[in-house]
């Protein structure tokens, strides 16, 4: 990649939606609804850079063809994420639940060469 083409390359805590990289390809499409022409240019030039996956920039490509064509922008521009949310879980007494005991089978543990089988 030339010099030239990767100054124009916007960096990911620049990008106009949160976790871009780990939205779902079908939440795309309503995630980028409330975006201008801008934004989703910018979106287009990151994923040419870094994932350059075909059905990203498919959808990414219609939008920007669609918003040049008149269409305009509608919804939120930073809509939430709830998906890819880095709480822990929705209830908060699931982290103080303990799991089921775990025992090695009776034949010894597989990964542990010290012990026989």
């Amino acid at each position: 990649m030339s010099d030239a083409i990767q100054h124009n390359v916007p960096e990911h805590k620049d990008l106009p939606l949160p976790d871009y990289d780990h939205l779902p390809v079908g939440t795309l499409p309503s995630r980028i609804s409330g975006l201008g022409e801008a934004d989703v240019a910018q979106l287009i030039s990151y994923e040419k850079a870094h994932g350059n996956r075909l059905p990203i920039l498919q959808i990414l490509e219609k939008r920007l063809h669609d918003l040049q064509g008149g269409a305009v922008p509608r919804g939120p521009e930073a809509p939430s994420t709830p998906e890819v949310s880095t709480s822990q879980a929705d209830t908060p007494q699931s982290a103080q639940v303990p799991g089921p005991p775990i025992n090695p089978p009776s034949h010894g543990t597989p990964t542990n060469p010290a012990q026989p089988r």
